[in-house]
């Protein structure tokens, strides 16, 4: 199994990201691949081509402002090795209302003068892997071969959609052809800021 481990970053990684990246326990084949660049989509767009051209069989997508722990490549890994093409780490906005970064809903609401962009947080997720609509792609892990499907549907996979970010632009187009997205929400990561914005930080907060 060859794994390209994408890192789309600007012009700096946080210490906790690269301290966890260091401590990483991987199996298989793998590779590091960084892009830096202003625009996320293309940056995103850029590692996807590099997986299918390569031919690597997963892609694990981490954010330079993600803390997690050592497991988190080995329980990816072995959620895609029960038949899952995508499963996504669990992680909180770093802004109030410190949202978790997976949605329930992801699309648009039609309006008697238009349409709506709506991307509904999942507040009430279960303990353990299910199904979501979208996810950030903090900490997400795939199967190279739901990328190349998005691409040959839709051209450039991450390019935005209307009132959307890059991520669930991805998601939305994965769910129309059919595609089942996934968290684990046991795999928890920390999203970095003036502190570490995790799920115990940000329920406390919330309820400040």
């Amino acid at each position: 199994m060859r794994t390209l481990i994408a890192i789309p970053c600007m012009d700096m990684m946080h210490t906790p990201f690269v301290i966890s990246l260091t401590g990483l326990q991987v199996k298989g084949e793998i590779k590091f691949a960084y892009s830096a660049s202003s625009l996320v989509y293309d940056s995103r767009n850029g590692l996807a081509r590099k997986a299918i051209v390569e031919k690597f069989d997963r892609i694990l997508w981490l954010d330079s402002d993600m803390k997690f722990d050592p497991d988190l490549f080995r329980r990816l890994s072995d959620d895609l090795d029960e038949g899952r093409d995508f499963v996504s780490g669990l992680y909180f906005t770093r802004k109030p209302p410190y949202k978790p970064v997976i949605f329930k809903k992801a699309g648009y609401e039609h309006l008697e003068n238009g349409v709506k962009p709506v991307a509904e947080a999942y507040y009430d997720y279960p303990d353990g892997v299910f199904e979501v609509e979208a996810a950030g792609f903090g900490g997400v892990m795939m199967n190279v071969s739901l990328l190349k499907e998005v691409e040959q549907a839709y051209g450039l996979p991450f390019s935005p959609i209307m009132g959307f970010g890059e991520d669930i632009s991805f998601c939305m187009r994965a769910k129309e052809l059919g595609k089942k997205l996934y968290c684990d929400s046991r795999v928890k990561m920390g999203h970095v800021g003036q502190f570490v914005y995790d799920e115990s930080s940000c329920k406390e907060l919330n309820h400040a």
